[in-house]
């Protein structure tokens, strides 16, 4: 879970995932909508990547990425068993 609240303390790597809630996308697709190099968000998809939260997937000579929902579905009920309290457990 580290690599995940870690991933998600940058400004970039939130809209990124914004984004890609949208529809999934190119880093092509994806580099319109930033005022950095391609490096660098290459840089920011592989460390969403490695925490999970995104998925890529190959389509010719472009990297499709794509939400991984299953990671947040596991830390939304990580985060409800954390703050829930309910005194009945």
């Amino acid at each position: 879970m580290e690599h995940l609240f870690k991933s998600l303390s940058d400004g970039n790597r939130r809209k990124i995932l914004q984004l890609l809630k949208k529809k999934d996308m190119s880093v092509t697709d994806l580099l319109k909508h930033f005022d950095i190099t391609q490096a660098s968000l290459s840089h920011h998809l592989d460390i969403l990547k490695r925490a999970g939260l995104v998925k890529a997937l190959r389509d010719g000579q472009f990297m499709i990425y794509s939400l991984n929902l299953s990671v947040f579905e596991d830390a939304a009920a990580m985060l409800y068993d954390l703050f829930n309290c309910d005194q009945s457990k």
